[in-house]
């Protein structure tokens, strides 16, 4: 099969033939229809996550179709991947309902190989049936952006009045659902990206603007998707005594130190690791009733290294989404 590969964190990937994986017990294999790019894979390229398997497929947004059955799931059903991949079942945390906090779990397109190829494998325990009406394309952002996003909106409580700094493809499907729920979001981004302003608006933002701005209300609580320590303490400045900022990814450059009266009030700053099962079923039903819309940028799986690029640039808007199979003759993405 066809794989981008990394062989060296620091170092572009590289285009490899490999034999197609071999599942293992409990193990389903599945053709990839598509793979959504995450920035946690940024962080991976870069070496700001430390540990990865080596050479790694990287890719933990992944739908496709099962080839080689196991458990629940079927020949030929449409499934997705996310990046919880394993967990040992028998530790404090996976026994007490937080596997996503557990020692030994093991991690898709980080410690195990994941979706930046024509076929994977994947522990069929940790995957969920996509919702019909989804194309692949639209449905692999859910499995990382959607997933971590829909545990760091549960984690920011019954706040009516929610503000989400960056916003890219966590924050484009968490809009939705908030909005859905009730809530008022409040888009913060780049300072003078109208752009990136204009697209929170579109996806359903009561008010965009840039990160030096104070928002029109004051904010319930806030969501940092953004991995740049010093909006923690920028949110902290806008949310209510008794409000909290959730930071939503699994890398951030260094909080800086702030006033203790920032905090004071009973405020609280608090972080979102990995996610659980029970995280998955709990938005995939959602999506049964809830249409979420993404704006995508697709790209062929062997221009993984410009996908990479634009989000790492901020060009992007939205998600960009590797589908393996496809081609492009202008040598960038597709909008969708």
């Amino acid at each position: 099969m066809k794989a981008m590969l990394l062989r060296r964190q620091g170092e572009p990937l590289e285009v490899a033939e490999r034999p197609t994986p071999t599942p293992g017990e409990g193990e389903l294999l599945l053709q990839v229809d598509a793979c959504a790019v995450c920035r946690t894979d940024l962080h991976v390229v870069d070496g700001e996550l430390t540990e990865p398997k080596l050479p790694l497929v990287l890719g933990h947004q992944i739908v496709g179709r099962v080839v080689q059955a196991a458990a629940v799931f079927s020949e030929g059903e449409r499934i997705g991947v996310p990046w919880l991949g394993w967990t040992c079942g028998v530790c404090v945390y996976c026994t007490s309902g937080r596997e996503n906090l557990c020692d030994r779990a093991l991690f898709t397109g980080y410690t195990r190989d994941g979706g930046y190829a024509e076929y994977a494998v994947a522990d069929a325990r940790y995957c969920f049936p996509i919702p019909d009406g989804y194309s692949a394309s639209e449905a692999a952002p859910l499995l990382c952006a959607g997933l971590i996003g829909y545990r760091a909106l549960r984690m920011a409580g019954d706040a009516r009045r929610l503000g989400f700094f960056g916003f890219g493809s966590a924050a484009q499907i968490l809009v939705q659902i908030a909005r859905a729920n009730g809530a008022t979001v409040f888009a913060f981004t780049r300072d003078n990206d109208v752009e990136a302003q204009a697209f929170a608006r579109t996806m359903g933002a009561a008010w965009a603007g840039g990160t030096g701005e104070a928002p029109p209300e004051p904010l319930d609580a806030a969501i940092v998707f953004a991995p740049a320590g010093e909006l923690v303490v920028t949110a902290l400045r806008h949310v209510v005594k008794g409000g909290t900022v959730v930071c939503a990814g699994i890398h951030m450059s260094d909080i800086p130190s702030f006033p203790y009266e920032l905090l004071w009030g009973e405020r609280t700053i608090r972080s979102v690791a990995n996610l659980t099962r029970r995280d998955g079923n709990e938005l995939f039903a959602r999506l049964q009733t809830l249409r979420v819309e993404t704006r995508r940028t697709e790209f062929p799986l062997e221009q993984a290294n410009e996908a990479l690029r634009v989000l790492r640039s901020g060009e992007l808007t939205g998600t960009a989404v590797l589908i393996p199979g496809s081609t492009s003759d202008a040598g960038g993405g597709a909008a969708r």
